[in-house]
């Protein structure tokens, strides 16, 4: 299994880059906010990738942080959502967006991504609800760059999101989940609340979400 690619930026197309590896080209298909966050060709970058296996053919997907990846992953375990599906929901929405949309039951925000029906929509955010608590706790894991140019190992970023907001929604979850709070409701909380103020820190977020969670009346 080939889990992360680390090379030169050789040629940029319209829904995959090609890196090249110490001699090696890696063809990887990226999301359209992936594209746009590489940088440009004849420079170094660094993905996260899950190879597809097919009777006939064989396919790298790339991501910016794990938590990406895991989305693309959960999405393809829906009934319906193959490899392009799952790249259109996370081109239209980001890792955090599909998150706080799953968490929130926001099904009509899935179906703004190119291809995909309501039924299916439907499908991704009742399937994946009890799960969406679990990935949006990991925050933003943003990929180390090797500049392998001048054989020296630099610790770079190339974030699909602000790094900041997503490790923020982390620590809020998390904090909710100590206090006693069920994921499902905590997540939900939390997703609104970034949804409202997407730059807010971590303790913004928890007093948001707590008034949230409060009891009406």
């Amino acid at each position: 299994m080939i889990g992360r690619i680390a090379g030169r930026v050789d040629y940029r197309a319209e829904d995959h880059v090609l890196i090249d590896v110490r001699g090696v080209g890696y063809l990887v298909y990226c999301n359209d906010r992936t594209l746009q966050s590489l940088p440009g060709v004849g420079e170094h970058t660094a993905l996260y990738t899950d190879l597809l296996v097919r009777e006939d053919n064989l396919q790298l997907f790339g991501f910016t942080s794990l938590v990406e990846k895991e989305w693309h992953r959960l999405l393809m375990s829906v009934q319906g959502v193959g490899a392009k599906a799952s790249m259109a929901i996370l081109g239209a929405l980001g890792p955090d967006g599909v998150g706080r949309t799953i968490a929130l039951g926001d099904w009509n925000s899935v179906k703004a991504a190119k291809g995909i029906g309501p039924k299916t929509a439907q499908r991704v955010v009742n399937e994946l609800k009890d799960k969406a608590p679990q990935v949006m706790a990991m925050g933003a894991s943003p990929v180390p760059v090797i500049d392998r140019g001048s054989d020296e190992v630099i610790e770079a970023t190339v974030p699909a999101a602000p790094v900041a907001g997503s490790g923020a929604q982390a620590e809020a979850l998390s904090a909710l989940s100590n206090l006693g709070y069920a994921p499902g409701e905590a997540a939900g909380a939390v997703a609104q609340a970034a949804g409202d103020a997407p730059e807010a820190e971590t303790s913004a977020l928890i007093r948001a979400a707590l008034k949230l969670l409060a009891p009406k009346g």
